[in-house]
């Protein structure tokens, strides 16, 4: 799908008023990830009067058409410039590979629609400052990144309970993506490269675990990591281990690895006065969460910890919702702006500290670093060997 280049300052189509009105959606990519995750989410929200999905773009003609057909869209397209011309969608669900996050992005927020973009949002930090240089200033549009485990009713009940330290303070957290991917998986040409797959399981797999963690227990300030190919043959890591102080003193163990049979994604944090543990795989629900109080904590303030209201599973949807309300009440959602860029931070942080083998501090990471343009620093043993010269092919 073709983007006209277009340059800063140029002139950002005046956004239309939603009151009173559903909103206006697009679909950027017929994969599985559109398919499966940002369509019913928004086809929900459809259901309830909130949003009708007018087109869909796809690089292939004939996977538009047939997808558009399946699901009653009435508009297909294989140029995105096109589509936001003619069809001005209020929101843009971009579900791409992570190179293309960057330049599609730019786009719709010039045509003035809000984005919502999976995850890993860009490749680089260079390119989420670009994308962020891009928003509206008051009111939108914004560009948020879909990390949905931050949203139901666990997750919400728990970051209340830590930011009103309810159990204490925080001191000890675990942070764990252990997964298992084979060599069939890595053989996708794509895989593996941080051309094209922005990095490893830090990246690609961990990023919504680590994104959790700090929803949860807020800033990080320094960083040191280890890293590593154990397995397979790729540019990325494989594994990679990091250790990570918080502002507010806390100390977090975080491991994100594809060479794990017995597949778990897991966060524990141990406050003063309680335990909190999720354990789940790939989404989570209230029975996913346990609270362990600390002896001689009161029989009924452990159970309101324990209350986690009504169950709401993370999903697409409910993150899906509050963006919603957010572009109803002009709003800056969150997992969008500084808070959004926090976790694509840290994982360049991890990456910086393991490659480097130093300590890596929050902000250190800004323009002229080389951490700020590629994940991989260009760090001898992880940058993308050079392309060898003809001459020296025939030497």
């Amino acid at each position: 799908m073709s983007t006209s280049e277009t340059h800063p300052g140029t002139s950002r189509a005046p956004a239309a008023p939603l009151a009173g009105r559903r909103i206006r959606a697009a679909v950027i990519g017929t994969g599985a990830i559109g398919r499966g995750s940002h369509l019913p989410a928004l086809a929900r929200l459809a259901e309830e009067g909130e949003t009708e999905v007018v087109a869909a773009v796809d690089i292939d003609a004939t996977a538009v058409e047939e997808f558009c057909r399946a699901t009653g869209i009435p508009h297909a397209y294989t140029d995105l410039e096109q589509m936001l011309r003619e069809q001005r969608p209020d929101l843009v669900s971009i579900c791409t590979p992570p190179t293309l996050h960057r330049e599609q992005t730019v786009a719709a927020l010039r045509a003035g629609a809000w984005v919502w973009c999976e995850k890993p949002p860009v490749p680089t930090l260079a390119d989420y400052d670009a994308v962020e240089a891009e928003e509206g200033k008051d009111g939108g549009p914004y560009a948020s990144i879909v990390f949905q485990h931050r949203f139901g009713s666990a997750s919400r009940h728990v970051r209340r309970l830590l930011a009103e330290q309810a159990m204490g303070r925080p001191l000890v957290a675990h942070c764990q993506t252990t997964w298992y991917r084979d060599t069939a998986y890595y053989a996708v040409p794509w895989r593996g490269r941080w051309a094209t797959e922005g990095g490893g399981p830090a990246m690609g797999h961990g990023i919504h675990q680590m994104d959790l963690l700090l929803d949860l227990l807020g800033p990080w300030s320094e960083v040191r990591a280890m890293a590593g190919r154990l397995v397979h043959d790729v540019e990325t890591e494989d594994v990679s281990t990091a250790l990570i102080r918080f502002e507010n003193g806390a100390l977090a163990t975080v491991v994100n690895s594809v060479l794990s049979p017995d597949e778990v994604s897991r966060i524990r944090i141990d406050c003063e006065r309680a335990t909190v543990e999720l354990t789940h795989l790939y989404g989570h629900s209230n029975a996913n969460w346990r609270i362990t109080p600390a002896p001689g904590v009161p029989g009924e303030e452990a159970a309101a910890w324990q209350d986690f209201g009504a169950d709401v599973p993370s999903s697409h949807l409910e993150q899906l919702r509050e963006l919603v309300a957010s572009m109803r009440a002009g709003e800056r959602p969150r997992s969008s702006g500084a808070d959004g860029r926090t976790s694509l931070e840290l994982i360049a942080a991890i990456y910086k500290a393991a490659f480097t083998d130093t300590t890596v501090r929050a902000g250190e990471i800004g323009p002229g670093d080389p951490f700020h343009a590629a994940m991989h620093g260009g760090a001898p043993g992880w940058a993308p060997a050079a392309p060898v010269a003809a001459e020296e092919v025939s030497a």
